[in-house]
């Protein structure tokens, strides 16, 4: 069983090695004020044309490490705003 829980997007890293040009990894920050980086779960599309600034994902997560941060955190989607 995993987590799901949303979180803003507030940086992008460049990928490198296959990913090349592509973006690598999302840096976002969560409800509880925690930043971390989010790098799997991403589609080539989505890799291609990222979630921008500000935009709010969903991902999953199995549970919290020791310092209280999501643990294997993976993308699951964009959050359609209502």
């Amino acid at each position: 069983p995993y987590y799901d829980a949303e979180a803003t997007v507030i940086d992008h890293i460049a990928g490198t090695g296959k990913l090349k040009n592509l973006m690598g990894s999302l840096v976002v920050r969560n409800k509880q004020g925690q930043t971390f980086k989010i790098g799997t779960g991403f589609s080539l599309s989505e890799r291609q044309n990222p979630p921008k600034f500000g935009q709010v994902i969903t991902y999953k997560y199995f549970g919290l490490t020791r310092t209280g941060k999501p643990k294997f955190a993976s993308f699951l989607r964009v959050k359609e705003r209502l």
